[in-house]
């Protein structure tokens, strides 16, 4: 029985151990970046992952009891109300930014159409993919799709009905 508790006390503790490195690289974000929704995200991802990895290891070292189930409800409502409350502080970052256009572009379905159509013509025009096209700073993540460009547009549809 001696060999049972040792064992669930290691697993524990490694479990305590990874929740509070996960909370040093966390400190070490938050102070790091410049932009606040770089330390943001770098707070709610620590907060998430290391509360989680200290409570699973509290839960292995107290024994599957009434309070482990507790500690297992904490975990969950924190998983739910972290990523809300970031979201909710970033969208009012994004909002209130004095000066968006150094931190983030921002991108119109327009322009996004107008670009794919574009650079369709140019592919045309060339009889192929058109890799001549692009410049020396444009890589394939820039370049939208057909699917992005659609997803975009039903995304834009839905929130001019009120759906989303």
């Amino acid at each position: 029985m001696a060999a049972i508790e040792w064992i669930r006390f290691l697993v524990g503790a490694f479990f305590l151990l990874c929740g509070l490195a996960i909370f040093v690289v966390e400190m070490i974000g938050v102070f790091r970046f410049r932009y606040v929704l770089n330390r943001m995200h770098a707070a709610a991802m620590g907060d998430t992952l290391g509360i989680g990895l200290s409570l699973v290891g509290l839960i292995i070292m107290s024994g599957f009891t009434f309070t482990s189930l507790k500690l297992f409800l904490v975990i969950v409502f924190l998983w739910f109300s972290s990523p809300a409350s970031s979201h909710l502080i970033a969208r009012l970052e994004v909002t209130t930014d004095e000066e968006p256009e150094k931190h983030y572009r921002r991108v119109a379905l327009r322009d996004l159409e107008r670009e794919l159509q574009e650079r369709a013509a140019a592919g045309d025009e060339l009889g192929g993919d058109a890799p001549d096209a692009r410049t020396e700073n444009e890589s394939d993540a820039d370049k939208p799709d057909a699917q992005t460009v659609e997803g975009v547009r039903s995304v834009g549809a839905a929130v001019g009905k009120g759906e989303a």
